[in-house]
């Protein structure tokens, strides 16, 4: 556990060190201007203090981002608009189900694909090249027209996240679904077995690996699916929205305290991928 444990804690050690070094460095300015206007002059102790202690930092320490975290999601009732806890419920509701959504629109077209040997050269392509259009210049075109429609509201924000989470899924079932070698392919086929067989007893078990890996890229795919679908649409509520606020106001420990709660909540959601894929190996009794 310890030799597990320890890299991650100095690597962690060292990124907040060298972020409150940016912290100083980037708001030294800041404080020198206005301590000038003020005809003061601060030690250097106290000119690092001043930097890591600004309302409105250019670069927001560490503490300053916790405790914002802290005040937003603790503090505050979690119906009020100023509560991240509001907001990030509304982003992991999209987010959920444009992860619903992508997976199984790759996961059919994983089994299509593999099934039919047509679509592998005449879809796969399309699946990559989908991948080459940039999600920030897709999501207002998206909106806008399904807004036309009258689709408002979470739809939309759903689909965006779809786009995002069903590649690495339809790509790694793929790659699953192909994993058992030929032999065993081939003593399925001398045991007399349909297709549907095959896949239920061969190929979807090889392509558990594959899946769960999928659906974590996906997972946190979808999340920035959804904040970033949340931008152009003007909402009132989501972490996009609180970003986007952020930044009309120059509220930077808001922005930082979004992105937080943004990471904290990916990471919670593939952690959890992580153990149902833990739960599902064991069940299934893999070999050390």
């Amino acid at each position: 556990m310890s030799r597990a444990v320890l890299p991650v804690l100095t690597v962690c050690a060292a990124l907040v060190a060298l972020w409150y070094l940016g912290a100083v460095w980037m708001n030294w300015q800041l404080v020198a201007d206005a301590q000038a206007r003020a005809g003061a002059a601060p030690d250097l102790a106290e000119m690092v203090r001043l930097t890591l202690a600004q309302p409105r930092p250019l670069l927001p320490a560490p503490h300053q981002v916790v405790a914002e975290l802290w005040r937003s999601t603790m503090t505050l009732p979690v119906t009020s608009r100023r509560s991240l806890v509001h907001h990030a419920w509304v982003t992991l509701s999209a987010a959920l189900a444009g992860f619903g959504m992508g997976v199984a629109f790759g996961v059919a077209l994983a089994v299509a694909i593999v099934h039919i040997r047509a679509l592998e050269r005449s879809v796969m392509p399309w699946i990559v090249a989908s991948q080459a259009v940039p999600v920030l210049a897709l999501a207002p075109i998206v909106i806008v027209a399904l807004g036309a429609l009258g689709l408002e509201g979470l739809l939309p924000k759903a689909i965006i996240a779809a786009y995002l989470c069903f590649f690495p899924v339809a790509i790694g079932m793929v790659k699953g679904f192909r994993a058992p070698d030929a032999m065993a392919l081939d003593l399925m086929r001398t045991w007399s077995a349909s297709r549907g067989q095959v896949f239920w007893t061969l190929r979807l078990p090889a392509s558990l690996p594959f899946l769960f890996a999928g659906l974590k890229v996906a997972m946190a795919a979808a999340v920035v699916g959804a904040i970033v679908a949340e931008l152009p649409a003007g909402a009132q509520a989501g972490l996009g929205a609180r970003l986007l606020a952020g930044s009309y106001f120059g509220q930077t420990l808001q922005i930082w305290s979004a992105l937080a709660m943004a990471a904290l909540l990916s990471a919670t959601l593939v952690g959890l991928l992580g153990l149902a894929e833990r739960a599902v190996a064991r069940r299934m009794g893999p070999r050390a």
